[in-house]
């Protein structure tokens, strides 16, 4: 009994060939955050967003989720880094991020499909670029911001 568990072990080890098989490289982990202010006034919201990537790993490429709580206007002028994702949602690659480094800022300006005195903003990543994030509490924002024209930091 004991020698059929070590070869069916052995088994997940070796090829047909009988040589070994490489273990799966290991998912570089990089912990990415993002960082800024919204503006709302006149059933306009300007998003200024900075991600930031705290390593250990570099970050190819990485996406980013803006979702509001009301509904966008239909026609919006987004950043070329930017698409519409949905009736409140827009999405908005990165750029690379080194390790321990700071990307460029998006500004992401919506028009509320109607003027309110009030939204959540949401903001979280989407895609690491390959790498993974074991630390959420850094990458996942919500933000009130008022139709004061002040300035809500995150």
């Amino acid at each position: 009994m004991r020698t059929w568990m070590v070869a069916g072990a052995l088994a997940g080890v070796l090829s047909a060939s009988g040589a070994a098989v490489a273990a799966p490289a290991p998912v570089p982990e990089a912990d990415l955050a993002f960082h800024g202010t919204a503006v709302m006034s006149g059933g306009k919201v300007e998003v200024k967003l900075t991600p930031r990537n705290g390593g250990p790993a570099a970050v190819p490429d990485a996406t980013v989720r803006l979702r509001w709580s009301v509904a966008l206007a239909e026609a919006q002028q987004l950043p070329a880094r930017c698409a519409r994702e949905g009736e409140r949602t827009v999405v908005c690659g990165t750029g690379a991020l080194a390790v321990h480094g700071v990307g460029g800022q998006l500004d992401v300006p919506v028009r509320l499909k109607e003027t309110s005195s009030e939204v959540t903003l949401e903001i979280d990543k989407v895609w690491g670029g390959g790498t993974t994030d074991k630390d959420h509490t850094n990458d996942q924002v919500q933000v009130l911001v008022l139709a004061t024209g002040d300035a809500y930091a995150f």
